[in-house]
């Protein structure tokens, strides 16, 4: 984390919830003890969409703000099931996630379907939350770094800037399994991610913009994974189903981004 960019932490729900969830969970937040040091943290939750509208009704008063977990590149049109960024600005969004790997791998979605994506969400006024990551093989054959910046350099649109786009850095492999990568080779994708971005937009911009890392995070490891200077929060799954460990990711990545604050 760096005291330049407020964390953000983002929880996405995936196909998870109900009316009652929502609800619960949203009062369960309201009775968490306040944290001042909260005010600098972005909390972003993101539900399935027949969830949102709930969420929206809710999140001002709770303090977060709300997010869909995918959306088509077309703002409107004959595309069965699909739910465009506009639609998400219009309910309440302020931001989605495009080419979660899960979409990736069951839906076949390839870096060029990830960029159109992202550019509906910038046209629309949403952040996009752009996921990048390897397979378990690709990581054993060494080839983590190579992947994931053109995942970088391809998914992201030429316009795109720091006000409009986020990198998420999950591992597949990662990803609900308990497993995370060591802290320093987290920190050599998160570098080799800015450094993509430094080379496809500039050097303001790749200091700017804000990388998330994402694969079981949990109350217990956010602090040691946020202490890398190039992470600057979290994507969160399980956890964030439960308002108790969404919280505390929330407050301890709040109090470590006051923490290096103070000591410039």
């Amino acid at each position: 984390m760096n005291h330049k960019r407020p964390p953000v932490i983002a929880g996405n729900w995936k196909m998870n919830g109900t009316s009652e969830m929502v609800r619960q969970f949203s009062e369960s937040i309201l009775n968490n003890v306040w944290d001042e040091n909260l005010k600098q943290c972005e909390i972003i939750v993101c539900p399935p969409a027949p969830l949102i509208p709930l969420f929206c009704e809710n999140a001002s008063q709770a303090a977060f703000v709300v997010g869909g977990q995918d959306c088509h590149s077309s703002e409107s049109g004959a595309y069965t099931g699909d739910v465009s960024a506009l639609m998400l600005k219009d309910v309440g969004c302020n931001s989605v996630i495009v080419g979660h790997s899960e979409r990736r791998i069951s839906y076949n979605e390839i870096n060029s379907t990830v960029k159109l994506k992202a550019s509906a969400a910038k046209k629309a006024g949403l952040t996009a939350i752009v996921c990048v990551g390897e397979t378990q093989d690709q990581k054993n054959d060494g080839e983590t770094v190579e992947i994931v910046t053109t995942q970088v350099l391809e998914s992201i649109p030429e316009s795109a800037s720091d006000i409009d786009t986020m990198i998420a850095y999950e591992p597949i492999w990662a990803i609900g399994t308990g497993k995370i990568p060591k802290i320093n080779e987290i920190a050599n994708v998160h570098n080799a991610i800015r450094g993509a971005v430094a080379k496809s937009k500039g050097a303001e911009v790749a200091e700017r913009i804000r990388i998330l890392y994402g694969g079981s995070v949990k109350p217990d490891n956010v602090a040691e994974i946020l202490s890398i200077d190039d992470v600057d929060g979290a994507l969160v799954g399980g956890a964030s189903l439960s308002s108790n460990d969404f919280w505390s990711l929330c407050t301890n990545a709040a109090k470590l981004f006051a923490m290096l604050s103070r000591k410039v």
